[in-house]
């Protein structure tokens, strides 16, 4: 019996979230007069093909790692009052059809925060792809977006005496997000 020795399948290309490199952040009006800032530390991108621009994208965050320097408003952020981390650990983003749009692109998708699911839309900048002095292919994205939080229960306030209200409705979210190439 003669064998006939075959190749091994080439391993698929793939981008992979570079955490070190890739930030995530939002601002909220406080008190009507200043904004506040916040990041959440802990989340990943993941893309499930070698072209970043055909590729399903699902974004999880985890809602416990909210920062605003400021220990008492983020275990407040944590609460049943705002994230509910303990019964909703996770937060997520369903990216589903991109457009190109002005200079960059729209991405569409589903936002899940406290089990409720609501289409945003996301502005895209793609920053380009280069070589890192190692040799290592990256491409990096920014992205922004306004959402209402009250849309996702999100509904915590307080009055203010003076008129309006602590927290702002409107969130504005943004990132910079750099992915490396894995193949």
């Amino acid at each position: 019996m003669q064998t006939t020795a075959t190749a091994a399948p080439k391993a698929a290309t793939k981008w992979v979230l570079d955490p070190s490199h890739s930030e995530l952040s939002f601002r909220v009006r406080h008190m009507m007069i200043a904004h506040v800032k916040g990041e959440f530390r802990n989340f990943k991108v993941e893309v499930e093909n070698a072209d970043l621009f055909r590729s399903p994208i699902r974004v999880t965050i985890d809602p416990a790692s909210i920062h605003t320097n400021n220990e008492q408003r983020d275990a407040h952020l944590k609460s049943a009052d705002f994230f509910d981390v303990d019964n909703h650990p996770v937060i997520t983003f369903e990216g589903e059809t991109l457009h190109p749009h002005k200079d960059g692109y729209i991405l569409k998708g589903l936002l899940a925060i406290k089990g409720i699911r609501k289409v945003v839309d996301l502005s895209i900048g793609f920053g380009g792809i280069s070589k890192d002095p190692w040799g290592n292919e990256k491409a990096g994205f920014s992205i922004e977006a306004t959402i209402n939080r009250k849309d996702w229960g999100l509904n915590w306030n307080a009055a203010l005496e003076t008129g309006g209200v602590l927290v702002s409705d409107e969130v504005k979210i943004s990132g910079d997000i750099q992915f490396s190439k894995q193949s």
